[in-house]
């Protein structure tokens, strides 16, 4: 099992509208080369993107499916990545004072990477979660910078809810 986090120097609000973007999928995951939508309201539980991994003038095209979403919170997904087999993939949110941990939890489920799974596998496998993490952090963070560039002055900004009863 593969388990790593990263603290992303925004708000968990800002990390979950990247996650929620089924289009930005591979924008932040590694070996991804493209996403679009293929059924359902993604992150929807059962919803699916498809993607394509690139390697040199091979292209694979697989899904990933939405297994458990507690908007804000948590996304789980299955990677399916045909012979290779499927993968379970957790995305953890928690607010961290004003920025946000994230924790991703990485293991394959069944087919040849479950049968091949170990402890190379899952070093290879945070290797890939680091560059993900960072990728996604900057991307919430050039977002949310973005944002805080195009509010107007003089804007109030709300603490998101249960935020301000927790400094009461």
């Amino acid at each position: 099992m593969a388990v790593r986090h990263h603290l992303v120097r925004t708000s968990p609000q800002s990390v979950w509208a990247v996650l929620e973007d089924g289009t930005r999928y591979a924008d932040w995951v590694v070996g991804t080369s493209s996403s679009k939508p293929l059924r359902g309201q993604w992150p929807q539980l059962g919803s699916a993107i498809g993607y394509e991994v690139r390697l040199g003038p091979l292209s694979l095209s697989n899904e990933t499916v939405v297994r458990r979403c507690l908007p804000g919170e948590a996304l789980e997904l299955e990677a399916k990545a045909g012979p290779l087999g499927t993968a379970r993939i957790a995305v953890e949110l928690r607010s961290w004072g004003d920025h946000c941990l994230v924790i991703v939890d990485e293991h394959p489920l069944k087919g040849a990477g479950g049968t091949a799974h170990n402890a190379v596998v899952d070093v290879l496998l945070q290797i890939r979660h680091r560059a993900m993490l960072a990728r996604l952090a900057k991307i919430c963070e050039a977002d949310a910078a973005e944002a805080e560039r195009n509010r107007s002055l003089g804007q109030v900004v709300s603490p998101p809810p249960g935020e301000a009863d927790a400094r009461a």
